[in-house]
């Protein structure tokens, strides 16, 4: 398992709470910044830069983890992207749907509401499930990437 990370200005302290946790846990990622409090920095940039490294990844399973202040923001941007399936998540209970009937492959975490337990155990649900192989799961998530 390989992650991406990303987060603007509003993500970052809480971004490197998840990077300890990550170390501990032994899992391999990539931080694609902020690296330091840059308030005019646009969350657009960290997302576009996790979700090409997510796309032309090799490595699998991969997934990316995407951090701003309500995580909209972050969300949107991601899913521009053909093949990206980004969710804001709040707990582990939405990360656990999200990955088994979406197949996500990218948590969006809203760090003005999340503290640091629950972002860790949303990731944590997040990164454990699988998604599910019934047809009419593997229909619908088929269909977000078709054209419009």
């Amino acid at each position: 398992m390989y992650l991406y990370l990303g987060a603007d200005h509003r993500g970052l302290s809480l971004k490197h709470q998840v990077i300890d946790w990550l170390q501990k846990q032994s899992i391999e990622f990539t931080d694609f910044g902020a690296y330091e409090m840059l308030p005019e920095d646009d969350y657009n940039d960290y997302a576009k830069k996790v979700v090409n490294a997510l796309l032309d990844a090799d490595t699998q399973p991969v997934f990316g983890v995407l951090i701003c202040g309500s995580a909209q923001g972050m969300c949107m941007q991601a899913n521009r992207f053909k093949g990206i399936r980004a969710a804001i998540c709040r707990n582990p209970q939405e990360a656990q749907e999200t990955r088994s009937h979406n197949n996500a492959n990218v948590l969006c975490l809203p760090a003005d509401t999340l503290n640091t337990d629950q972002a860790i155990a949303t990731l944590q649900a997040f990164l454990q499930q699988s998604p599910l192989e019934q047809p009419k799961y593997l229909r619908r998530n088929q269909k977000l990437d078709e054209d419009i």
